[in-house]
């Protein structure tokens, strides 16, 4: 039997695949499109979206991609990779309003860690000092101890010096009245902060864990740019049912990395795609800014791109569809990455482009 559901995940999604039936997920904004092609009167309810999605699965199904049935090992590495980084885009905003709370009220602690606010340095000293009177009456000797309970082992003087320097520096500063208000919020955050730091490399280990356990791991890790953290998470959005990507252009256009054209009788142009799984491009286009450092073929194969008139992004998003590309074949082959196999070339011609 063939169902149709407006998710691809959840206990209902894993139970309906576990009893073998065929599940199509289709996109709400999809299903909103084909609202619109029965009914113009702008009405929805509940039955009427569910005969919708039986629809679209009895007559269109062809058009849509059937939810994958992934390992329990994928999952759990899905679940956690996830997790991991959605823990570090939480870290990212609350970091965002730290700055911003210190730039009303204590300039100098911007001086003295400037974006590193996350660092364990910042996060060492400002919970002690969250106000600019507390931080002009750090010693220096104070000051290293922080950072040496903090974990910081070399430079310990030359860094202190620098953060005392730019505490005691001449800032404007906000209306003592309302000071310790914002000492106040900035310690909470502080606190959310640091919490949040030991948290991230928690879940960190629960992604290195799981995904160590995936036979596909080592493929993975073969992979120019990716790592433990980053092949996880490449494995986490692609998933490793063998069947889901026909083919390797199926996979590039998952990932979001393939263009899309755009042509009519007056003009034709290549565009990035605006839809796609934002959790994978982000990971794709870090792989492909990593394999610029470690890969000699990849590093000449952007230079050529961008030989050719192709801006940063567009030719590090080209690179990255390459990689895709590559990774279809090692994971169909069920090989390791290699670089002349990879990118055609032998092995003088690679060692001479580096």
């Amino acid at each position: 039997m063939q169902l149709g559901i407006e998710t691809d995940r959840g206990p209902w999604v894993q139970a309906l695949l576990a009893a073998g039936y065929v599940v199509f997920a289709i996109n709400p904004l999809q299903v909103a499109r084909y609202r619109e092609r029965h009914s113009t009167s702008g009405a929805k309810s509940d039955p009427a979206d569910a005969h919708l999605l039986a629809e679209i699965v009895r007559l269109d199904r062809a058009h849509h991609r059937p939810v994958a049935g992934d390992s329990e090992i994928a999952e759990h590495v899905k679940i956690a990779a996830r997790a991991h980084q959605t823990m570090i885009w939480s870290r990212v905003r609350q970091v965002n309003t730290l700055r911003s709370l210190l730039r009303e009220y204590y300039p100098a602690a911007l001086v003295a860690f400037g974006t590193d606010l996350a660092g364990r340095d910042a996060l060492a000293v400002l919970t002690v000092a969250p106000s600019p009177d507390q931080g002009r009456r750090l010693s220096q000797s104070r000051i290293e101890a922080l950072l040496r309970r903090a974990g910081r082992q070399r430079n310990l003087a030359s860094t202190a010096a620098k953060i005392r320097a730019a505490l005691t520096s001449e800032q404007l500063t906000a209306r003592p009245g309302v000071i310790p208000a914002y000492a106040a919020s900035a310690s909470a955050l502080l606190a959310v902060l640091t919490a949040m730091a030991a948290q991230t490399e928690v879940l960190a280990g629960q992604v290195e864990q799981g995904f160590g356990q995936h036979p596909d791991a080592e493929i993975y890790r073969s992979q120019p740019g990716l790592g433990g953290i980053l092949g996880a998470r490449v494995l986490a959005e692609f998933g490793d049912d063998p069947g889901r990507y026909a083919d390797a252009k199926a996979r590039k256009n998952y990932s979001g990395m393939s263009p899309i054209t755009k042509a009519s009788v007056t003009k034709r142009v290549v565009l990035a795609r605006f839809a796609r799984n934002r959790r994978l491009g982000d990971a794709l286009l870090l792989q492909a800014f990593a394999a610029l450092n470690n890969s000699p073929g990849a590093r000449a194969f952007y230079d050529r791109q961008r030989a050719r008139g192709a801006t940063h992004y567009q030719a590090l998003r080209t690179l990255a569809n390459r990689l895709d590309g590559i990774l279809h074949g090692c994971l169909r082959s069920q090989t390791l990455y290699d670089e002349n196999l990879a990118w055609h070339t032998e092995p003088n011609k690679i060692s001479s482009a580096a």
